[in-house]
């Protein structure tokens, strides 16, 4: 292969470039996307192995490595090559590198992955470098990199095009590091708490365990329409019963046909976990121990920086009942309140604006999330929900309006929801009866009843406290991610031509 040929044979549209110099490699080399190459070494056991190599030192010790080019310079004298585990330099010369390997440097561009074998130095900088004695190409990039030092700027290709955006932002890659050691630490510490890790139905032929809309697909086998599920719950809790373990956790996708926004996406990883005779306030202690270790694990510290904010993970949280927490924030006395109208009365009298049928607990949650929610920065356990709004959890003693239930909010988020359980079976069935009367009401007219969830309930299961954390909310919390689609790899998109 000589440079004449190279250079009159090549057009100057960029994407055409690559493609004539694969035909040309093609021509020359034979297999440009070979099946076998092994390298003895990653960039960064590299790094770490001949940490200790003085500057200006060359060594005997010859071994391989494999990355794709993201700088070139001196006509490809000097390339930078990157794996997933770091960087290293290549150094061609005439004096180290043979004819055949230099000939292939002008048919190298950047964004092409290719293997090196060499000698190990540290140059008079201090740049660890191979001394290239054999150049392999691996991959031909056919589309350029995006510019390496601004990276990928427009928020829309970020997001459809994840592959571009890793490759070129360090701060995206760290992000997606980060979010798997978070998922490997929170399935590590439930497993170390004495939690079981289970399996459940994605595909449902009743939907259940929240209230949200589905999204429907139909079994052809079986002949029948089926539903992505929206919660484990209703599973979980038959396991609980089964014995399997008194404790059962899950982590995978959920799925609601619902909005997008910054903290929303229709599918969505949750870690829901349901504990045999403990309650909702030993479920609160297990999340302030859980968040603190997360925290701990990836920044070293309990307090982690979210924009312009410090937040604090280490235990105790704040715990406010919701009727408290309102009236600090307003004034309003729900607990003092007897009726449904007296209840909406107080809230029109406060300037709010709500539903001629609501109930005195969806006031009183309207009321919490308008004016006490976005308060919330400090991790916080909001308890004693009302009954209305919270259909699968114990009564507080003494007072059945409420129930034993918390909600754990953190920068004026929802990351984590959780129940003292109901288990009574006559009272669980006469609650999912009436939710299910309330859903045909708005017209969700594909909601069922499970029965057999309900016989299983029947059967008996024991006391136990449940909990359900936004695992991506948690992740922008501890990445500082101002979007959960920049936690999420591969978020949906619209289609382009829409």
């Amino acid at each position: 292969m000589t440079e004449t040929k190279t250079e009159t044979a090549l057009s100057s549209d960029v994407t055409e470039v690559r493609r004539q110099k694969l035909d040309l490699l093609r021509a020359e080399i034979g297999d440009v996307y070979p099946a076998h190459f092994h390298r003895t070494l990653t960039n960064g056991e590299l790094a770490e192995k001949y940490a200790g190599l003085e500057p200006d030192t060359e060594t005997t010790d010859i071994v391989t490595v494999a990355g794709r080019v993201y700088s070139s310079r001196n006509s490809g004298m000097f390339m930078d090559i990157h794996d997933a585990s770091g960087k290293i330099q290549i150094f061609s010369h005439k004096d180290t590198t043979p004819e055949a390997a230099r000939a292939l440097l002008p048919m190298i561009d950047l964004g092409d992955i290719i293997g090196v074998t060499g000698a190990v130095r540290r140059t008079k900088r201090g740049e660890l470098t191979i001394n290239a004695h054999e150049i392999t190409m691996l991959t031909k990039a056919l589309l350029p990199m995006p510019e390496k030092w601004h990276g990928v700027s427009d928020v829309e290709i970020r997001y459809r095009k994840r592959h571009l955006d890793i490759m070129t932002n360090e701060e995206s890659k760290l992000r997606f590091l980060q979010r798997s050691k978070i998922i490997s630490a929170l399935r590590r510490f439930m497993e170390a708490d004495g939690f079981l890790e289970v399996e459940t139905p994605m595909l449902q032929t009743i939907y259940g365990g929240a209230t949200a809309d589905p999204f429907k697909t139909f079994h052809n086998t079986l002949k029948m329409d089926m539903y992505l599920r929206i919660a484990p719950e209703l599973f979980l809790k038959r396991t609980l019963v089964s014995g399997l373990s008194d404790k059962v956790f899950e982590i995978n996708r959920n799925f609601r046909n619902e909005g997008v926004s910054t903290r929303h996406n229709p599918e969505f990883t949750m870690m829901e976990c349901y504990w045999a005779y403990a309650d909702y306030e030993d479920v609160m202690d297990l999340v302030e121990r859980l968040f603190a270790d997360l925290a701990t694990k990836i920044h070293g510290s309990t307090d982690v920086v979210y924009g312009d904010k410090t937040i604090s993970f280490a235990g105790p949280f704040r715990r406010v009942p919701m009727p408290d927490a309102v009236k600090e924030a307003t004034g309003i006395d729900f607990l003092a309140i007897k009726t449904d109208e007296e209840a909406r009365a107080a809230a029109r009298a406060a300037g709010f604006e709500v539903e001629k049928d609501w109930t005195w607990g969806e006031c009183l949650a309207f009321i919490f999330e308008e004016k006490v929610e976005g308060t919330l920065i400090q991790p916080s356990h909001v308890t004693h929900f009302p009954k209305d709004i919270s259909p699968f959890a114990k009564e507080v003693p003494g007072e059945p309006r409420l129930v034993e239930r918390f909600e754990t909010y953190c920068n004026a988020w929802e990351v984590g929801n959780a129940f003292s359980e109901l288990n009574d079976p006559v009272e669980q069935r006469a609650r999912m009866v009436e939710q299910l009367e309330q859903a045909h009401a708005r017209g969700e007219k594909d909601k069922q009843l499970d029965d057999e969830f309900l016989d299983a309930i029947d059967q008996g299961m024991p006391p136990a406290g449940g909990l359900g954390i936004g695992v991506d909310r948690l992740i922008m919390l501890l990445t500082n991610a101002p979007s959960i689609r920049d936690v999420i790899l591969f978020p949906a998109r619209r289609n382009k031509a829409d």
